[in-house]
C-alpha cells in the first residue's frame, strides 16, 4: 500500500485502512498472549495475562481512530482534480478532519491565498460558521493574524471563489507562498 501524505487526495481513506489493519493486528497481538499464557499454565492468572490486559490500550488507541475516521471518506479524484486546475497559484490541502474541543468537523479542501482562506466540506452536519470561527481562533493563537476564513458547504460557490482568486494571485505574483505553507502546515496539525 502507498503512503499518502496528510493533505493529499485520498488520505483520508489510507488512514482508514491503515488504522482498520492496525488496529487487527494490536487485537490479534493482544489475544495471542493471552491464549499463550493461558495454554501453558492452564488458568488466566498469570502473568501474560496482565500484559495482554496492558496491550488493550495501545489496541483500543487504534480502535478510537477507526471509530472516529470511518464515517468520513475522501474527496472525489474527479473533484479534486477540478480544483487542482483551477488553484494552480494556490496553496491547497485536501481531506481534513478538523477537531476542536467539542466537534470532529471534515473539510474537503482548503485553498490558502495571501490573507484569505477557503474552505470546502461537502457535510450539511458541519457547522460552517463555527469551524472558520475555531480555525481563525487557531490562527490567531499561532501569531498569523490578518487572514480571512470563509467555509463553505456548496462546491460551485467554492469552485468560482478560487478561481478568482487563482487569477488574482497569477495577476499580482505576490510571494506568500511562506505564510501560505504557515497556515497549511497549522491547518494540517490541527486536522487528524
Amino acid at each position: 500500500m502507498k503512503r499518502i501524505q496528510k493533505g493529499t487526495p485520498g488520505y483520508l481513506n489510507y488512514k482508514k485502512k491503515v488504522e482498520i489493519l492496525r488496529t487487527v493486528l494490536y487485537f490479534g497481538i493482544v489475544i495471542a498472549i493471552f491464549l499463550l499464557g493461558y495454554f501453558q499454565t492452564g488458568t488466566r492468572l498469570n502473568l501474560l495475562t496482565v500484559v495482554a490486559i496492558l496491550g488493550c490500550l495501545p489496541s483500543a488507541k487504534a480502535l478510537v481512530g477507526v471509530i472516529t475516521r470511518f464515517p468520513h471518506r475522501s474527496i472525489d479524484i474527479r473533484t479534486a482534480e477540478e480544483i487542482r486546475e483551477k488553484t494552480s497559484h494556490l496553496t491547497v490541502c485536501y481531506d481534513l478532519i478538523i477537531t476542536s474541543e467539542e466537534k470532529i468537523m471534515p473539510v474537503d479542501c482548503i485553498a490558502i491565498s495571501g490573507h484569505n482562506l477557503y474552505g470546502y466540506t461537502h457535510s450539511g452536519k458541519v457547522d460552517v460558521k463555527y469551524l472558520g470561527e475555531h480555525i481563525q481562533k487557531m490562527l490567531t493563537a499561532n501569531q498569523l493574524t490578518g487572514i480571512k476564513v470563509i467555509i463553505l458547504n456548496e462546491y460551485r460557490p467554492f469552485l468560482s471563489r478560487v478561481e478568482g482568486l487563482d487569477h488574482i494571485a497569477e495577476i499580482e505574483k505576490e510571494d506568500t507562498k511562506e505564510k501560505e505553507e504557515a497556515v497549511r502546515n497549522l491547518i494540517l496539525n490541527i486536522s487528524m
